[in-house]
């Protein structure tokens, strides 16, 4: 995989991701090893994901990892903690801002409300009228005079 494709890859991956919970402002520069090497950052700002192909000067992590980890990663086949903790991936900086990228791999999208079909009220019944438990009185008869 070359560097071009592993940052269009990132990029593909994390453009529909529910910023909802993110810090105000994140930004992890990734330093690809191996295989399509080089660098890129990812930025949270106003609510909007960035990722671009430079380096970050003034990142708030650096993360060091090869190309299939992060993929790995980014797609949910691994997330960030089991692989730090493996060591395919290690960081640096502000980890108080590492909750982003815990969730890299179980990115939910920002999907639109269904839209719901009007509830139709079903016809109101009358009320049975009730039966009169007392006993009518016989009609009286005409009588002559």
């Amino acid at each position: 995989m070359t560097y071009e494709e592993i940052v269009s890859k990132v990029r593909e991956s994390l453009k529909d991701i529910d910023l909802s919970g993110a810090p105000e402002h994140a930004a992890f520069q990734f330093n690809i090893t191996g295989e399509g090497e080089g660098a890129f950052y990812v930025e949270v700002s106003d609510g909007k994901i960035n990722v671009e192909p430079y380096e970050y000067f003034d990142r708030d992590i650096l993360v060091y990892t090869t190309a299939e980890d992060l993929i790995d990663v980014v797609e949910g086949r691994n997330d960030i903690i089991n692989a730090n903790l493996s060591g395919k991936i290690t960081a640096e900086g502000d980890l108080r801002k590492a909750e982003f990228l815990k969730n890299l791999g179980k990115a939910k999208t920002v999907a639109e409300p269904e839209k719901k079909a009007p509830v139709k009220k079903a016809p109101a019944k009358k009320p049975a009228a009730k039966k009169s438990t007392a006993k009518k009185a016989p009609a009286k008869k005409a009588t002559k005079k």
